[in-house]
């Protein structure tokens, strides 16, 4: 086993209390690098905030203005951390911005979502393609065009 040096001896952290903790995971598995600031602060914000559940139920406005972050920029990172499959939200009502957090354990791996943006250009781009490769004056179909990634 490797020997560690720890620089401060005298101010070795210690639990007291309540304390929030942060699955190594999220290094480990390939979370951070698909991560925006925003993401990781919500996170962190929602991991300190919660219970032993994961549960906590900020306001978001409250969240905003504690994380210096707008709605959209709020609502953009709650999103991504949904889609990442890291919380999952509840709302108080159907119309209701504000509801349960849960911080959820992690999945095997971090779904690798880089490539759908590029996916999604490709099929737009195909489709309008198709779309306007039609001769307007003979109403004849040029041929196709098709691209894979």
């Amino acid at each position: 086993m490797r020997k560690c040096f720890v620089p401060q001896p005298q101010n070795v952290r210690k639990i007291t209390g309540s304390f929030g903790w942060i699955d190594h995971r999220l290094l480990r598995d390939g979370y951070l690098p698909q991560m925006t600031h925003q993401d990781l602060a919500l996170y962190l914000f929602l991991v300190l905030a919660a219970d032993r559940q994961g549960v906590s139920f900020y306001r978001k406005e409250k969240i905003c203005d504690t994380l210096g972050l707008d709605f959209r920029q709020f609502e953009i990172a709650r999103d991504r951390l949904l889609n990442l499959a890291l919380v999952a939200f509840e709302g108080y009502t159907v119309l209701s911005p504000n509801g349960y957090y849960q911080v959820l354990p992690f999945p095997p791996k971090a779904p690798n979502h880089a490539k759908e943006p590029v996916q999604n250009l490709v099929r737009q781009l195909t489709d309008t393609w198709n779309m306007t490769n039609t001769d307007s004056c003979s109403g004849t179909q040029r041929p196709s065009f098709s691209l894979r990634l």
